[in-house]
């Protein structure tokens, strides 16, 4: 038997049907579709997206979106909060509606989270090309802009004729439902072809399951694992975002308290552990605790789980010293395990961390060595209270209406329930957070860190709120981040979506203001100021109204000006059913806490400027600590 759709119709009625299922828990994979409609997808899948709407809203709900990158966002964040056991599609036109979703696939894929992106193309019969919004190659007739997608997609397919629509599907769903294999997948529908109506099997709808495994750890290489952790005498465990993918919190509490293993975090590992675990050691690597960091360069095993090491979990790898250093690596994707020449354990985090645990019996670290972490945490501890509730010779610096980022934070964190989430990407505050939020629940801390990208946090917000209604969503963003893509408070106006965002006004680009102070470069270009008359932006700052710009697009603005009124702020918006948000201005000069680590930005060997000179001396220092990892662990 067959059923004659369009190939947009099939499209939406085969999404609509798929589910996901790991331990026996099954859900629809597919939430809804993100899309905005121009002249290549308004009669193709706008169509079909209507059809299906008016048949049962509930089979794939359509949201409109108000920018084509920021809907990728939506839906990556949506993934994360989900554990990538469910998922949103995005839409968008032909040209530069399908191109602004490039920058959003790549921070998919840098994250591994699965988005599914389908682009709409060119005319497949070419019959009226150029077509408007076509990039013409002078070097091949079957390139169009899409063609950009493919190094950031973990699967790319283009869908030239219906017969190629079963197979590009089915491979679509089998990456984005791979732990190891997952990120943006971009199915890219020429517009006539979308249009074009086929015969399509039956069965191609029947509802299908996607099984999520759990691999288990090969036994020969748990017991090498139980060996060399037998063997150290300051491990430590560096928490990564497989942790929280895998629902592997419990079995990490479970392995640290048995072994007494401290267990520091990556920003996206954070949260693994509560602030206040005993084994907790919080942040590590450049934007990490003193305690953390001070573990990391002694210790002489590290048991990364679901981590990818980047740069800044290991301070440009700078963060682990101990000359004998070794690693073992537990991660379902064998690209990661074996970094580092570690001993790679090619597993579910969850199952590695069970069948490490049973094989190590009661063994466990030195009780000293307990006891040394858990006053190092204390004291960073101590540092985060400071910097909460900075003492009068800081405060006393602040001209009247300022407060400290520190401040801001420490109200959020203190005043916010222990389910709430907070979100954000990219500035300062990435760093800050990682460093002083006090994480209670595994869900709480959602920093997006692979990619950082300007502009993710209210979209991010948008699709956390989504997928945990149930949770308040406290979105931190900066004024640069902010005046680089707002649109999805509009989106959220019109959804009714309660998040709270937190606009933090400083006048520039505070984080890189700062590093390019550190590098000798005198925070050039990195303050919002007007062009003084030597032609220099070194002016007054910009009369911007950021809370006037809020509150055109329908959101209730709070401004404070004070610690008070910040934290009665805060109450308001927890008791508000929509959206809504708190203006803050902040002194970017008062930074936070230093993290007693580096992070790898090469200065200028040669430069007029003494401040550049300077810091080239100072890199050339920090340099000569990188450690290149290469030792293999012995018996392998």
């Amino acid at each position: 038997m067959t059923v004659r759709l369009t190939v947009a119709q099939a499209l939406v009625r085969f999404l609509s049907v798929q589910y996901s299922e790991r331990d026996g828990e099954r859900q629809k994979l597919f939430a809804g579709c993100f899309g905005i409609f121009g002249h290549g997808n308004v009669a193709g899948l706008g169509q079909a997206l209507l059809q299906a709407e008016l048949e049962d809203p509930t089979a794939l709900p359509y949201i409109l979106a108000r920018n084509e990158q920021a809907m990728v966002h939506s839906a990556s964040a949506f993934a994360r909060a989900k554990d990538r056991l469910q998922i949103y599609a995005c839409t968008a036109s032909i040209g530069p509606g399908s191109t602004n979703m490039v920058t959003g696939a790549a921070l998919a894929t840098v994250n591994r989270l699965p988005v599914l992106i389908l682009p709409s193309d060119v005319f497949a019969t070419r019959v009226a090309s150029p077509v408007l919004q076509e990039l013409e190659s002078f070097s091949a007739g079957d390139v169009s802009v899409n063609d950009a997608f493919r190094p950031v997609s973990r699967y790319f397919d283009r869908v030239w004729r219906p017969e190629q629509l079963p197979s590009a599907l089915l491979n679509a769903m089998r990456v984005l439902t791979d732990p190891v294999e997952t990120g943006a997948v971009t199915i890219a529908l020429p517009q006539d072809v979308q249009a074009e109506a086929y015969d399509w099997p039956e069965e191609l709808f029947a509802e299908r399951t996607w099984y999520v495994a759990r691999p288990l750890p090969e036994a020969s290489i748990v017991e090498k694992a139980a060996e060399l952790i037998r063997s150290a005498e300051r491990p430590l465990i560096v928490a990564g975002g497989g942790v929280a993918y895998s629902q592997a919190q419990d079995a990490l509490r479970a392995f640290a308290e048995a072994t007494g293993i401290p267990v520091a975090e990556s920003q996206a590992g954070k949260g693994s552990l509560r602030y206040d675990h005993p084994q907790s050691v919080g942040a590590v690597g450049s934007t990490g605790t003193t305690a953390a960091n001070a573990l990391a360069r002694d210790a002489d095993l590290v048991i990364g789980i679901g981590t990818r090491y980047g740069d800044f979990t290991t301070a440009s790898r700078t963060a682990f010293l101990n000359p004998g250093v070794k690693f073992v690596n537990i991660n379902v994707a064998r690209f990661d395990g074996g970094k580092h020449a570690g001993l790679p354990v090619v597993a579910d985090a969850r199952e590695a961390l069970v069948s490490l645990g049973s094989a190590l019996g009661e063994w466990s670290v030195q009780r000293k060595y307990t006891d040394s972490a858990t006053e190092l945490a204390k004291q960073w501890d101590e540092v985060v209270d400071n910097h909460y509730n900075p003492p009068a010779e800081i405060t006393g610096q602040l001209a009247e209406g300022l407060l400290t980022q520190g401040q801001v934070l420490g109200a959020v964190n203190e005043l916010s329930a222990a389910s709430d989430v907070v979100v954000c990407a990219a500035g300062s505050m990435p760093g800050d957070l990682h460093k002083l939020w006090r994480t209670r629940d595994p869900k709480g801390y959602h920093v997006e860190y692979g990619y950082s990208c300007m502009g993710y946090e209210i979209a991010g917000g948008l699709g956390v709120r989504l997928a945990a209604p149930d949770r308040d969503v406290f979105v931190l963003v900066g004024d640069g981040s902010y005046l680089m893509m707002s649109s999805e408070l509009v989106t959220a106006v019109q959804e009714n979506v309660k998040i709270i965002v937190v606009l933090v006004q400083n006048h520039g680009f505070a984080s890189i203001g700062a590093l390019s102070e550190s590098l000798g470069s005198q925070r050039f270009g990195t303050a919002y100021r007007k062009r003084g008359a030597d032609g220099r932006l070194d002016g007054d700052y910009l009369p911007v109204d950021l809370a006037a710009n809020v509150r055109s697009f329908g959101v209730e603005v709070i401004d404070v000006a004070s610690r008070d009124e910040l934290e009665k702020a805060i109450h308001t918006a927890k008791a508000a059913n929509g959206p809504i948000a708190i203006h803050v201005t902040t002194d970017p000069l008062i930074g936070s806490p230093d993290s007693d680590a580096w992070w790898d930005v090469p200065v200028s060997q040669v430069s007029d400027l003494d401040s550049t000179r300077a810091a080239a001396t100072s890199y050339e220092q920090s340099k000569k600590a990188q450690r290149p990892y290469y030792s293999p662990v012995e018996g392998r």
